[in-house]
């Protein structure tokens, strides 16, 4: 997938910058999933998620405008919010799966919204969001009511990783700590697989158990 997209004319179809490939390696399928996309995952059963950046939400992709959308593997829209988030979105952070539920993490463009993890269930279509016990994290994964967040520090070789757990409605921080990495954080490269965080760093893969 390619984070951005364009048109050729207004009304034209947008270009295609996603493209599923078989186990064998063979594509399968070409389209568009939005504009402007810094985190995207794919749940067990094929289906794509997609969390959107302000050019998207308020370029003219209708789906970006939403903040987040639901794909199949043929690039079909197959969910929207429907106006069920706490606010609205601005920027997507990264995202995460859990079994058959998935995570997108995104923070919203009002000054009193903050950031939030919104879990979604995509048999049913249910969602529930929750605020983030930290800030525009670039790594998120989660297990049960354990997860581990992660921020980047700016051109250096290190990230802030931060545990929490979920009482009831609210995600808590159990413990903070400065971890050295092999290379930078590649932006918009970490991502949250049944409890564990794949951060790419440098060209290095690190996998942080939640």
């Amino acid at each position: 997938m390619s984070g951005r997209t364009f048109r050729n004319e207004t009304e034209g179809p947008w270009a295609s910058n996603a493209v599923v490939f078989s186990p064998s390696g063979t594509p399968e399928a070409e389209f568009c999933v939005g504009d402007d996309i810094p985190a995207l995952v794919t749940d067990v059963h094929g289906g794509i998620w997609t969390a959107y950046g302000d050019e998207g939400i308020y370029g003219g992709h209708p789906e970006s405008g939403a903040g987040l959308a639901g794909w199949d593997s043929q690039g079909r829209t197959s969910w929207t919010p429907k106006g069920r988030l706490p606010d609205y979105p601005l920027e997507g952070c990264t995202a995460a799966t859990e079994n058959e539920q998935v995570w997108l993490v995104w923070y919203s463009g009002s000054g009193s919204g903050g950031t939030f993890l919104t879990r979604i269930t995509p048999s049913t279509g249910d969602i529930a969001s929750y605020p983030s016990p930290v800030p525009a994290p670039d790594g998120f994964a989660v297990c049960d009511n354990r997860a581990v967040l992660t921020r980047r520090d700016h051109n250096k070789r290190s990230v802030e990783l931060i545990r929490a757990e979920l009482n009831g409605t609210t995600w808590a921080v159990t413990s903070r700590r400065r971890l050295r990495l092999p290379g930078r954080v590649v932006m918009h490269c970490g991502q949250g697989r049944d409890g564990s965080l794949w951060l790419r760093a440098g060209n290095t893969w690190l996998r942080i158990e939640a």
